[in-house]
């Protein structure tokens, strides 16, 4: 069986994920303390002990998602689950960073200063109560991006994340992304549901913080992963670090291809996806786009990893 490491975005976040992985493996334990080095700060007490409203906010979450997915991994490496047990990386918007990391073409250190980063660019770009996001279910890709053009006039509004068959985000400013929200209903939509996001990601309004990304990722060394990673605005595998940097620049204004990333993966031979970190809403997802059978696994516990073990 042929099998791809998938890593959880934005909106996975719970307080206390991870801590017993940290707890039970002390290479789970020091990825959260490398982090809080990395940052100056003690982001594991917030993860483990914190208010949810504060590790929701995008500068906090992304770093704590990606912390709790290289926990969960180093702890699946310390049971002989490493990345020779994996075809292909992929991860959703902010997974992406793990998947990298994960994969070894980004150091942890760098993956968490580079995700600060990312996160309050993101929540700088646009005033907050200014952009929005929705979820627009039941229509395809191409219906929402047709609703979200027309819905545009002269502000912003795009899909921006094909997540699967019948979940479609679209982004942009407030009022374009609630006219948008009517029509899809109008067009058929079974449901238009308003996101509880602080910012209006991946969509042209995120202009300034891809450009905040092209310094940063300036200034970071990548390598070769150790496995191909499906990239999220190509929709297709990537190895070669030199491409890397522009295509997480373009992932901060792009659509995450999630779908059509998965549907690649099928036909490159996948037929088992381990969720590594928070959650289990991709291998929601994955069970939707994949038509046939398919096998999905959560690793973000140690109960998880035992299950594994058989």
């Amino acid at each position: 069986m042929t099998r791809a490491f998938v890593f959880p975005g934005q909106g996975a976040q719970t307080i206390g994920m991870g801590k017993a992985l940290a707890e039970a493996y002390p290479a789970a334990k020091a990825v959260f303390d490398e982090v809080d080095e990395a940052l100056g700060e003690k982001l594991s007490a917030l993860i483990w002990d914190g208010d949810i409203a504060e590790l929701t906010l995008t500068q906090n979450a992304q770093p704590a998602l990606m912390a709790t997915s290289i926990a969960a991994m180093r702890a699946l490496e310390a049971e002989g689950f490493g990345m020779d047990h994996a075809s292909f990386v992929a991860g959703h918007s902010l997974g992406e960073y793990s998947a990298l990391c994960a994969a070894g073409a980004l150091t942890l250190w760098d993956t968490a200063q580079l995700l600060r980063i990312r996160g309050q660019a993101m929540q700088e770009a646009v005033p907050v109560g200014e952009g929005a996001m929705a979820a627009i279910l039941g229509l395809d890709f191409d219906a929402v991006a047709a609703v979200a053009m027309e819905a545009a006039g002269e502000e912003v509004c795009q899909a921006a994340n094909d997540n699967d068959p019948a979940q479609v985000v679209i982004s942009g400013h407030k009022a374009a992304v609630e006219r948008a929200m009517v029509l899809a209903k109008e067009k058929g939509a079974k449901r238009a549901l308003p996101l509880p996001v602080s910012a209006p990601f991946h969509c042209a309004l995120m202009q300034p913080a891809a450009a905040r990304m092209a310094e940063a990722l300036a200034a970071v060394v990548i390598s070769k992963p150790a496995v191909p990673v499906v990239v999220n605005v190509r929709a297709e595998a990537v190895e070669e670090p030199d491409r890397f940097r522009d295509l997480l620049i373009a992932q901060v204004t792009g659509s995450v291809r999630w779908r059509e990333s998965v549907q690649w993966m099928e036909r490159a031979g996948i037929s088992e996806y381990w969720e590594i970190g928070a959650g289990k809403a991709l291998s929601g997802m994955i069970k939707r786009i994949v038509e046939g059978d398919v096998v999905t696994r959560a690793v973000g516990t140690p109960d998880d990893i035992k299950a594994l073990k058989g």
